[in-house]
C-alpha cells in the first residue's frame, strides 16, 4: 500500500482525501501487469500514450519502481524504426490490435522519461532511456510537414498520413520540449529538434489552417495551452473564448460539442492547462466538479457521464488514464516539483524560431 508520506501532495480539498488518493494509487498498481504494461483496464488494450500517462501518475505518487517498469516495457517493445503500434491487447506485445503508428503516441515517451528523471534524479535511467527517446523523436519528425505541423500517423502498410491534428501536434510540441531537456541533460545537443520545435510552435500559434478542423472537440481548444505552445495572454484568450461552450458547471468538461457528455480525462487536462496559466482557482473548481465520476469502491474514475436525457455513466469503464490524469492534475496543484516542472514548463526549452515567418 502506498504510504501517506508519498501521497501527501495528492490531498486536495473537495477532490481527494489521503485515503482516497491511496486507494486510487493502489488501483493503478493493481491494473499494471507484471511485465510493466498498464492497459486501460484489465482485459482491454494498452496504447503507448495512456500507458505513459498512467506511469507518470505512479511517479507522482512516489511509486517510482512501478513507473520504471512501465518505461522498460516501452523500451522492450519499441519497433526497430523507433515507433510503437497504436494498441496492444491488454499490454501483450504479441497481440497488436491496431498496427497504425500515431505520432503523438510515439513522441510521448519523452514526457514520461523526463518526468521520471525529475522525480528520481536517476542519471542511469536517463542514459538507458536515451536511445529509445532519440529513435522515437526521429521517427516523429520524419512526419513533420513543410509548414511545421506534424502528420498524424502511418498506416499499417507504412503509408504516411500527412494531415495534422492540432491536439496531436500540441502534444508532440510538449514531447519535443521534454526530449530537448533530456538531450541537454545528457549533453547530446539536437539543433535539428530545436528548429523543428520552433516551426511546430509557429504553426500552432499562427496557422490553424494547417490542421484538420476538429474545433468541436475540447482537446483542440485547450491542448495548445497544455502543450506549451500558447502562454500568457494568448493562452488566456483561447481558454476564455470557448469556456462557456465546453465547461458544464458542477459536472466537468464536454468532450465534443454539442454532445451532453462530460469526460474525466478532458476535465483533468483542462485543469492542468489552467494551473500552467496560473489559474489554480479555476483548475480546482474543475477538479472538484468531477467528483461524481469517482467510483469509491475501486478508487478509480469513470470515463464520462451523459448529463441529459437518459442520464448515465458512459461508457461503463474505469480507466487507468482517467485516474492518471486526475492524479497528475492534483499533484501539480499540490506542489509536486516534477509534475509542476513538466507541465509548467520549468527547464523546458521552447525551440529555436523558424527560419521563415510564413
Amino acid at each position: 500500500m502506498t504510504s501517506p508520506e508519498r501521497t501527501e501532495h495528492l490531498v486536495l480539498p473537495g477532490v481527494l482525501t489521503a485515503g482516497q488518493a491511496g486507494r486510487t494509487v493502489a488501483a493503478l498498481l493493481a491494473a499494471q501487469r507484471a511485465d510493466g504494461a498498464i492497459p486501460w483496464f484489465r482485459g482491454h488494450h494498452l496504447d503507448p500514450w495512456d500507458h505513459t500517462e498512467a506511469a507518470m501518475a505512479l511517479d507522482a505518487a512516489g511509486e517510482h519502481a512501478a513507473a520504471e517498469r512501465a518505461y522498460e516495457w516501452l523500451v522492450r517493445h519499441q519497433n526497430a524504426d523507433g515507433s510503437w503500434y497504436a494498441a496492444y491487447h491488454d499490454g501483450e506485445h504479441s497481440k497488436v490490435t491496431d498496427h497504425g503508428q500515431e505520432s503523438n503516441f510515439v513522441a510521448y515517451i519523452a514526457v514520461g522519461v523526463w518526468h521520471h528523471y525529475l522525480a528520481t534524479g536517476d542519471d542511469t535511467f536517463l542514459d538507458r532511456m536515451w536511445p529509445a527517446v532519440r529513435a522515437a523523436v526521429d521517427w516523429v519528425l520524419a512526419l513533420q510537414q513543410s509548414g511545421g505541423q506534424i502528420g498524424w500517423k502511418r498506416e499499417e502498410d507504412g503509408t504516411a498520413v500527412n494531415d495534422a491534428l492540432l491536439t496531436g501536434s500540441s502534444s508532440v510540441h510538449h514531447a519535443l520540449r521534454c526530449a530537448l531537456a533530456v538531450a541537454e541533460q545528457l549533453e547530446e545537443p539536437q539543433p535539428g529538434w530545436e528548429l523543428a520545435t520552433g516551426a511546430l510552435a509557429h504553426a500552432i500559434q499562427r496557422h490553424p489552417e494547417r490542421f484538420l478542423d476538429k474545433s468541436r472537440y475540447s482537446m483542440d481548444w485547450y491542448y495548445p495551452v497544455l502543450g506549451g505552445a500558447l502562454t500568457g495572454a494568448d493562452a488566456k484568450a483561447r481558454i476564455d473564448s470557448m469556456w462557456d461552450a465546453f465547461v458544464v458547471p458542477g459536472l466537468g468538461v464536454r468532450c465534443v460539442l454539442p454532445n451532453p457528455w462530460v469526460t474525466g480525462g478532458e476535465s483533468c487536462e483542462l485543469a492542468l492547462a489552467l494551473w500552467a496559466m496560473g489559474e489554480s482557482d479555476r483548475a480546482l473548481e474543475i477538479l472538484q466538479s468531477i467528483g461524481h465520476l469517482r467510483d469509491e469502491a475501486s478508487g478509480m474514475y469513470w470515463t464520462g457521464y451523459v448529463f441529459e436525457g437518459d442520464r448515465a455513466v458512459w461508457p461503463e469503464e474505469l480507466t487507468t488514464w482517467t485516474a492518471g490524469s486526475l492524479l497528475l492534475a492534483v499533484a501539480a496543484l499540490g506542489g509536486d516539483e516534477a509534475t509542476g516542472a513538466v507541465f509548467g514548463g520549468e527547464r523546458l526549452p521552447r525551440g529555436l524560431a523558424p527560419s521563415c515567418c510564413g
